[in-house]
């Protein structure tokens, strides 16, 4: 059975990638670690921004890692096991890694990045883009 793309409408025009991008982004949801994504309003220090906060208690600045790929930011977080030489009487909680991947629009920017109190803070923001009409001359077929 094959699949019917949703985004057929003959007026969307040049978004066939955006149909595999939906699918790669769903493929990748797990729900290690939590996160929260929150709209911060436009002010005189800049233009309205999103936040992405990751609960990640527990890793150090240098165990995480924060970079933006092909318009993906990409969010990866790398324990090491020291459980070497310990005698646990219970082991609840484990040595982790991670990675959380969003898929940014075009023309997005990460502003910068802060970890406080176990919570990893992404700040995105998209300026407001030049509005740019260009006038475009009909050539005559005659």
């Amino acid at each position: 059975m094959s699949r019917v793309p949703s985004l057929s409408s003959p007026f969307l025009l040049g978004f066939d990638q955006l149909e595999r991008v939906l699918d790669r982004v769903t493929k990748g949801a797990e729900g290690y670690p939590p996160y929260n994504i929150e709209r911060i309003a436009a002010s005189t220090q800049g233009p309205e921004r999103l936040r992405i906060t990751l609960a990640v208690a527990g890793f150090t600045r240098q165990q995480l890692e924060v970079t933006v790929e092909e318009n993906q930011l990409l969010i990866r977080g790398r324990q090491m096991d020291d459980a070497e030489g310990r005698d646990f009487i219970h082991r609840g909680i484990a040595a982790r890694q991670f990675q959380r991947v969003f898929v940014l629009a075009d023309g997005m920017e990460v502003m910068g990045a802060d970890l406080k109190n176990g919570l990893l803070s992404v700040d995105l923001a998209r300026p407001e883009p030049e509005r740019i009409v260009r006038r475009i001359d009909i050539a005559a077929q005659d």
